[in-house]
């Protein structure tokens, strides 16, 4: 009973933790390196993500700066940015890559609280999500006579405090992530 607490927890911080490399990749108009997390580039016939190929690092609040280690791969990262829509054009010095962020206007600032209360509710969705199928296994076990109605109360009980719990951290990134997107 308690190990299915336990993997119920895991999967409800597994949900939370999806959700915050989500509101990652979404572009702020502050530079953030994990907007290239989805950036995949063909390295000797290999899908190399681009934090693993080139330096990566922030000079200034609104631009990234990608360095590969390897020079003659600099063509390919600047592709690789192009292809991936990012919404951002790559500036090629011939050294390293700029990605220079603009600054964003009221109404795409609205646009993308929507879009992260969206993430959002998908986020709890996917928590609520993980508490029927623990409720479902628990009465299960009830039913095959594992455990009794008090042990079934009181694990219902148990999930749905979780749940509570992790909703709550939820709405707690969403309200970071909404100021930061607010006050650019």
């Amino acid at each position: 009973m308690d190990q299915l607490l336990k993997k119920t927890e895991e999967r409800m911080e597994k949900s939370l933790q999806a959700l915050d490399r989500e509101f990652g990749s979404v572009r702020a108009g502050r530079a953030n390196p994990s907007i290239l997390d989805k950036v995949v580039v063909d390295y000797y016939g290999a899908p190399t993500p681009v934090n693993q190929m080139a330096a990566v690092s922030v000079p200034e609040a609104r631009m990234l700066q990608i360095q590969p280690w390897d020079a003659s791969t600099l063509k390919d990262i600047e592709k690789a940015i192009q292809a991936a829509d990012i919404g951002i054009n790559p500036q090629n010095d011939g050294r390293l890559i700029r990605l220079v962020f603009p600054a964003l206007t009221e109404e795409r600032r609205k646009e993308l609280v929507k879009d992260i209360h969206k993430m959002s509710e998908e986020g709890k969705v996917a928590v609520r999500s993980v508490r029927r199928d623990a409720i479902e296994k628990f009465k299960a076990m009830k039913k095959e006579g594992e455990i009794t109605e008090d042990d079934l109360a009181a694990s219902e009980k148990d999930v749905q405090n979780l749940t509570d719990k992790y909703c709550k951290e939820i709405d707690t990134l969403t309200a970071a992530k909404e100021k930061e997107i607010m006050e650019i």
